[in-house]
């Protein structure tokens, strides 16, 4: 088993602990937790696939409904213990990120994308299974806070394609570039930092 191939399923297990502890949090049934661990879990994935032109590998590949259901099968058997370790889903969602950016990143490149087109993708299937999750529990998605969220995926993007044009092995890169991810993402959230915003124009009625 490559290493790309391992962060793809670890990631998806992480996304599905995600999604499912989301709706945990709003005490819906358990049929429901499965459902939004799967949405949130191949969501951004089937997405990045159908731009490719190409089947989603969940539908092909057993394993990834097996690591989907492993992580909703460790959200409900340990919610309270995952709850106190990550009250907001922050760590959850910033490995899963982390892993599904360079998981789309090097896809991308695999199928013929520019190296733009393929960061734009690293943070496309990192980002959309959250703004799904986000919807379906009508939040707003992290994506469209004043967080970084999305920029810490196309940096991370970035970086991947960097160090692939240094001829840097898939395994370094993905863990160094995964790992870039997930440090930019908590620590932005630790300590509060954001984007510089436009100020609104004031409407002046006479």
């Amino acid at each position: 088993m490559n290493i790309i191939y391992g962060i793809d399923l670890l990631g998806t297990m992480v996304f599905a602990i995600s999604g499912a502890m989301a709706a945990n949090r709003q005490g819906i049934d358990v049929f429901g937790a499965t459902f939004m661990g799967f949405v949130t879990a191949i969501g951004g994935g089937s997405l990045r696939d159908v731009f490719l032109n190409i089947r989603p590998v969940w539908v092909e590949d057993g394993n990834y409904l097996i690591a989907i259901f492993i992580g909703v099968f460790i959200s409900i058997v340990a919610n309270r213990h995952l709850y106190n370790w990550a009250k907001t889903l922050t760590l959850f969602d910033a490995i899963g990120i982390g892993f599904f950016t360079v998981v789309g990143t090097q896809k991308s490149l695999d199928y013929g994308s520019s190296n733009i087109a393929a960061i734009m993708f690293g943070m496309f299937s990192a980002a959309m299974g959250g703004v799904i999750r986000d919807t379906l529990m009508n939040e707003t998605p992290l994506i469209l806070r004043k967080e970084i969220y999305a920029s810490a995926c196309l940096s991370g993007a970035l970086l991947f394609v960097i160090l692939e044009y240094f001829g840097l092995s898939r395994g370094w890169n993905a863990f160094i570039s995964a790992s870039f991810v997930v440090a930019v993402r908590l620590i932005s959230v630790k300590y509060n930092l954001s984007l510089p915003t436009v100020s609104p124009v004031e409407d002046k009625k006479s």
